[in-house]
């Protein structure tokens, strides 16, 4: 589980991505460009990782975070499949696009989900199956992808897996 109130929690830079998602908390940003709150706390000074266009970014850039390597060795994984749940925000006039996937270590990815432009000015939550068979370990990433305005903004926060992997 990670609620970003300390750390990444082994969440890494994914070496696809043009960009990082950052750390951030509402109460040191400008209102407009993502959420009041963070997820966990409900709280402005709250942590979540979040993705934004700036003269730094070129529309369709990508930013890409990675889990730690999952291990579909354990048996209950195998059995009742994974799952990640988590929670983002996607707000603005110039929203991108968030894909998450699943990715085998002999890096072939899979999407799991493929959300465009605004998807309104609140937390909402998700839960993916992690699919698959055999017993090849596994990562999940999430790729932010920036959109063609100021007015844009992703978020993510308390990512979760099942504890049968």
């Amino acid at each position: 589980h990670c609620n970003f109130e300390f750390d990444l929690c082994g969440w890494k830079k994914d070496e696809n991505g043009d960009f990082d998602w950052n750390l951030r908390t509402s109460s040191t940003t400008k209102m407009g460009t993502g959420p009041a709150t963070d997820h966990t706390l409900q709280e402005p000074s709250g942590h979540y990782i979040f993705i934004k266009s700036s003269f730094l970014q070129l529309p369709g850039q990508k930013a890409r975070i990675s889990s730690p390597v999952l291990s579909r060795r354990n048996k209950n994984c195998k059995v009742c499949g994974g799952v990640i749940l988590f929670y983002y925000h996607m707000y603005g006039a110039h929203i991108g696009s968030l894909i998450v996937y699943q990715r085998t270590m002999a890096k072939h990815e899979k999407i799991l989900l493929n959300l465009t432009g605004n998807q309104g000015n609140f937390w909402q939550r998700k839960a993916l199956i992690l699919a698959g068979d055999g017993d090849e370990d596994f990562q999940v990433v999430f790729e932010g992808i920036a959109g063609k305005g100021p007015k844009d903004g992703i978020a993510l926060d308390d990512l979760t897996f099942s504890r049968e992997c």
